[in-house]
């Protein structure tokens, strides 16, 4: 199997390292024939190619088996028409990997911020408040005065939709319940399609317990009870915000792993942001990006029947949990004393053994 690798910027060379030395660990022990090509992106790239983005990376994307992207730093890129492509947005909207799975839950021996809990957020990815992925040419987003700006939302059944319909599927193999948030008593029209298109879905799963909550309301319940969820579906920028709050509240942003998923192809990215202010210090905790990693073998293994690389993902899950239930494994952000490499050999190891 061939994964594209797309380091990022930041912290993104060195997760990215600590990463593949895991799947390695993996590969060696699971047989799973892995095979990783690497292309340049972000800052980098714009440096040498005038462009986060350069020509052909999306067309190698599209013919491997899965893709590993770093974290980027889109808030530093110039303007896209200066080259500044936001790389996640294209990547999840040019390939069509429109369910961004963003899973949340307490692990052992970790203190956590909310109690006992383990749920998983259902992201859509290709549409919603995001200027640079909802429309066909040109951006939603414009100036009609020095002093005005204006930004156009965008839902579609189809979206809404196919992102239900993997929330209700995901929900069937948990605890059959997913919660769908909506600010629909304000955002009538476009929240009103998203609620209408997805309980036309959830009447294809009778067996899932379906309830709404308003997203402002949510983000109270789940610092107050967020062990009562289990599959939370939202469109793009509501997800985005509670998907957060969620992994920050099970122990730490950083052991936030997250999946762009598509039909056919799958990336594994990590949910934090690129921390340029520790890049090159061997301080940053790599769990959420090898995490990811997990959870696209888990992906090849339920999309093509590849039990090795389940029993992979089952491996690399295990192992992240031993080491962060002590803290002397654990990464300086959470208490620890391993440096990214270091932390890196420890799984690795432990994945092998």
């Amino acid at each position: 199997m061939k994964f594209l690798v797309m380091a990022g910027d930041g912290i993104g060379e060195e997760i990215t390292e600590a990463t593949l030395k895991v799947l390695e660990a993996a590969d060696g022990r699971f047989g799973l024939g892995l095979d990783f090509e690497a292309a340049e992106i972000g800052l980098k790239a714009l440096a040498k190619h005038g462009t986060t983005m350069p020509d052909g990376v999306l067309e190698r994307a599209r013919a491997s088996d899965g893709i590993i992207l770093g974290p980027i730093s889109h808030l530093d890129y110039p303007a896209p028409e200066e080259g500044g492509v936001n790389i996640s947005g294209v990547v999840r909207s040019k390939l069509d990997l429109y369910a961004n799975v963003r899973p949340a839950r307490t692990r052992p021996g970790l203190p956590a911020k909310g109690g006992d809990f383990d749920l998983v957020i259902m992201r859509e990815a290709t549409e919603g408040f995001y200027p640079d992925r909802n429309m066909f040419a040109g951006r939603a987003e414009f100036m009609t005065d020095p002093d005005t700006a204006l930004s156009i939302r965008k839902i579609s059944r189809k979206a809404s939709a196919r992102i239900a319909r993997r929330s209700y599927e995901l929900a069937m193999k948990r605890r059959k319940k997913v919660t769908l948030i909506h600010k629909a008593n304000t955002f009538r029209l476009s929240d009103g399609l998203f609620l209408e298109a997805c309980h036309a879905v959830a009447k294809e799963f009778p067996e899932v317990e379906t309830d709404e909550v308003i997203v402002d309301a949510m983000a109270a319940l789940l610092v107050r009870h967020p062990e009562r969820y289990d599959v939370i579906c939202a469109t793009n920028f509501h997800a985005d915000i509670l998907s957060d709050l969620a992994s920050e509240l099970s122990g730490s942003l950083g052991l936030a792993g997250s999946v762009n998923a598509g039909d056919d192809l799958c990336c594994a990215q990590a949910q934090h942001g690129s921390a340029p202010d520790i890049a090159g210090q061997d301080r940053a905790n790599p769990s959420s990006l090898i995490l990811s990693a997990a959870m696209l073998l888990d992906w090849i293994a339920d999309k093509r029947g590849l039990a090795p690389c389940g029993a992979a993902a089952r491996a690399i899950d295990g192992a992240v949990d031993a080491a962060l239930a002590r803290p002397e494994t654990r990464t300086p952000d959470l208490g620890g004393a391993l440096g990214t490499r270091a932390f890196a050999e420890h799984i690795a190891a432990a994945v092998a053994a």
